[in-house]
């Protein structure tokens, strides 16, 4: 037998034990249990034999979109739409707040960029280092 095999019947064993132990009342619950942690396994593994067919883009059903698609069209992104929306920002921000405002706007701004900024690079780096399968976890 394989792993998987081997992690499904320590599944369904533990939830076997689990009812002997608690009765027959919780029969359901398990059962429920069970199925969901079931269901969630193999609609990863569904989704990665798509994607392994389809390739990434094909299979979110956008041609240049997919999982972890990161790269320079991407990270240009977020700075081209702050840009153009700081503008209405700042002058709603100056208006209403004077300096400090427009301090406060654009801290902001400046933030949002360098946070998606860094979770884009730990993401690249995560990319590298995922499990290919949700057996892998």
């Amino acid at each position: 037998m394989d792993t998987r095999q081997d992690d499904l019947r320590r599944d369904l064993d533990a939830s076997l034990q689990a009812r002997k132990e608690l009765g027959p009342e919780y029969e359901s619950e398990l059962v429920d249990s069970f199925l969901a942690r079931l269901d969630a396994r193999l609609d990863a593994r569904v989704e990665r034999r798509v994607a392994e067919r389809l390739g990434p883009a094909e299979a979110y059903g956008r041609p240049g979109y997919g999982p972890r698609r990161f790269g320079r069209r991407s990270a240009t992104r977020l700075p081209i739409i702050s840009l153009v929306l700081g503008i209405p920002l700042s002058a709603i921000a100056a208006e209403s707040s004077g300096f400090w405002g427009l301090l406060v706007c654009w801290g902001g701004i400046v933030g949002v960029n360098v946070s998606s900024s860094l979770a884009e690079r730990v993401q690249e780096q995560r990319g590298a280092a995922a499990p290919k399968s949700d057996w892998d976890r």
